[in-house]
Parts: C-alpha cells; sequence; structure tokens
C-alpha cells in the first residue's frame, strides 16, 4: 500500500496540487486496503502523510490490521477531513470528480485549500496490476471457467434461466468466491439476442443458444467471462455466427500488445464482423479492463484512444445478436504482454453442444 501511495504523491508536483481527497470506495480499498462499502469513510493524502477517516466500526480491525495508519474514527468524515487539510496546511487539495453534490457541497464549504476537481486519477493507476493483482486475477479467471463449465454440463431442458443462474451463483460460493460482479446473465433462445438479458423464468428448450456471462470476486479481484452454448443442434446459421464471432475474438486477443489501442483492436474484430454481414449485429464496445472492479480501463471500442499496457488485464467480448432469433457473445480475460495478449480464461472456446 505505500508503494501505491507514494506513487500518488509523486503526481503531485506536476498537478500542482500538495493533498488529495479519496472517496471513491475501490479506490480506497486500492489505496489504503481499507475494504469498507461505499461512504464508509475518505482518506486525505498530503506531500508526507496518508489519513485514513472512517467510524467506529472498522475501529478495533484496522488498529490490528495496519497499526502504521493515521486513522481518524469519527462520524463526520468530511469535516475531519477539513480540519486535516488545515493543520496540515495543504493549500490545494485535488478530489475525485464522481463525489456527489451534496459531498462536494460540504468541501466546498469547508475546506480552508482551493479544491480542484481530477478525473480517474487513482482509477488509471489500477489499470497496470503489480505480481499480487495479476495472481489474484488468474486464480479468478481459472475459477470461474471452472465453476462455469461445471454449470454448463448440468444444463437441460425445463431449466429456467433464473434456476441456471442461481446454481452458477452457488457453485461459485463453493468454489471460493465471495460474490458476484454483476448479476448474472443467462439468456436463451430469442433472448439471447438480448446483449445484457437479465435471467428469467423462460425455460430452456432443445435446439437454442444459452448465453452465460458472469464474474465473481476472488481476494477482492474479479474475472469476467462469457460463453454461448447450444442445448442441441442450433442450425446451420446460427453455428456459422459462432464461428464468425470466434474467429473476431481471436483475432482481437492476436492483436492485443504494449502499446496498441482499445480503437484499433476493436476495429480488428468489427471489421471481421461486418465483412461477414453482421455489422450493425454487433451493437456494443469489444472490452474492458477488469480489477478491483468489474469495469475498469483501459476500454476497447470504437471512440477509445486508451492503450493498452504490459499488465493490463482486458476482456475482450465480441458478439453478434439476431432479433428472435439468437445471439452469440464469447469473453475472455486476456493479459497484456509486451508482444502478445495471454488468455486467463480457460473454459474451451469452441462451440459446445449440449
Amino acid at each position: 500500500m505505500q508503494a501505491r501511495i507514494a506513487k500518488l504523491q509523486a503526481k503531485f508536483d506536476e498537478l500542482r496540487i500538495d493533498g488529495f481527497l479519496v472517496t471513491n470506495a475501490v479506490n480506497l480499498k486500492y489505496l489504503m486496503n481499507f475494504d469498507g462499502l461505499p461512504g464508509d469513510g475518505v482518506a486525505v493524502i498530503t506531500k508526507t502523510k496518508a489519513f485514513l477517516i472512517t467510524d467506529a466500526r472498522y475501529d478495533v480491525e484496522l488498529r490490528s490490521q495496519h497499526p502504521d495508519y493515521d486513522l481518524i474514527i469519527t462520524r463526520y468524515y468530511l469535516k475531519e477531513a477539513a480540519k486535516v487539510v488545515a493543520d496540515q496546511k495543504v493549500t490545494v487539495l485535488g478530489f475525485e470528480d464522481d463525489l456527489p453534490y451534496f459531498d462536494y457541497d460540504q468541501i466546498d464549504e469547508q475546506m480552508t485549500s482551493d479544491i480542484v476537481p481530477f478525473t480517474g486519477l487513482v482509477d488509471q493507476m489500477r489499470w497496470v496490476k503489480d505480481d499480487a493483482e495479476l495472481a489474484a486475477l488468474k486464480q479468478a479467471a481459472e475459477l470461474t471457467s471452472d465453476g462455469l463449465m461445471k454449470t454448463i454440463e448440468t444444463l437441460h431442458t425445463g431449466q429456467t434461466e433464473r434456476e441456471v443462474a442461481n446454481q452458477l451463483d452457488a457453485t461459485m460460493r463453493q468454489l471460493g468466491a465471495t460474490g458476484e460482479s454483476f448479476a448474472t446473465i443467462v439468456a436463451s433462445g430469442y433472448r439471447s439476442a438480448l446483449p445484457h438479458g437479465a435471467a428469467s423464468n423462460k425455460q430452456l428448450k432443445a435446439g437454442e443458444l444459452i448465453t452465460i456471462d458472469c464474474g465473481y470476486y476472488f481476494d477482492g479481484y474479479t474475472s469476467d467471462i462469457t460463453r454461448t452454448v447450444a442445448l442441441g443442434d442450433p442450425g446451420e446459421k446460427l453455428q456459422r455466427v459462432y464461428k464468425v464471432v470466434q474467429d473476431a475474438q481471436q483475432a482481437i486477443i492476436d492483436a492485443v500488445q504494449d502499446g496498441v489501442s482499445g480503437k484499433h483492436l476493436d476495429k480488428v474484430g468489427r471489421a471481421l464482423i461486418t465483412d461477414a454481414g453482421y455489422g450493425p449485429e454487433f451493437n456494443h464496445g469489444t472490452g474492458h479492463g477488469i480489477g478491483l472492479d468489474i469495469h475498469e480501463g483501459p476500454a476497447l471500442s470504437t471512440r477509445s484512444e486508451d492503450l493498452m499496457h504490459t499488465n493490463n488485464v482486458i476482456t475482450v467480448e465480441p458478439g453478434i445478436y439476431l432479433t428472435d432469433l439468437g445471439g452469440v457473445r464469447i469473453e475472455d480475460d486476456i493479459l497484456v504482454t509486451p508482444t502478445r495478449g495471454v488468455r486467463l480464461t480457460t473454459a474451451p472456446r469452441d462451440l459446445l453442444i449440449v
């Protein structure tokens, strides 16, 4: 944690600030290893110190696990933060611009310093993972792949989408997941043409495609994986669509390397899908970073100028969605290396017919 705080402090002179207010819960986890709920604390980082401000619910745990912290216990986080800013003689305080307006109004009123908003300052630090983070992400990807395959092997007609989602969630808990990173998506038949179709009471039927999109937390870090499988023969057209998506995904992964842009990676896969005649049916971005949060940078989309860097972990998830017929999406978690993308998820990518 000290290295991450020092990295943030090293940016202060360039940014022309001498303090920074951290309010985002995920960023507090990243910088201070504070595992509180959103709104349960803030941090004030100065050029030489880091103050964590929270309440008595976390007092004993934090003092035992982090005895070196400058810890302040109060129910009035921002009021206390203003006192720290004054005591530490901070003259220009940066803050995260996703702060709710009510909280912004408080700091604007109470801070003795000038206040300057920043977009994604700590978030961008999280894009490049260290060795411990990479190990956690690899574990999450592998275990989620295992749990997903266990669930796929039991699919049968008559099950509802919601039953499949609940079964997968339970299996992942047994494998050690601490929770889902989003509501597990199970969409079958015509509903698989809905990119984010929430699991419903629709029953699985023979000959349908079934798309399952899921992510789970292990040791604080998440996975994100999608597989589309068939319950019996889905027909020649949907099998052809599956092959187009599979080829597009592989082409994108093959193009991953340090320095390539998110826009370029999106273009690689989108061109193949468009050439196959399904351009309008690929109606979302190609991927995003993952880590402590399910959606981090860098982004892979038609407009993304984000560059991939070594030790980013990204998703690659092209799809084709044919209204009233069905849809296909294949998603894997990919480690960016200097020269290639390395797949962390291990579930088979060929069309499974169960």
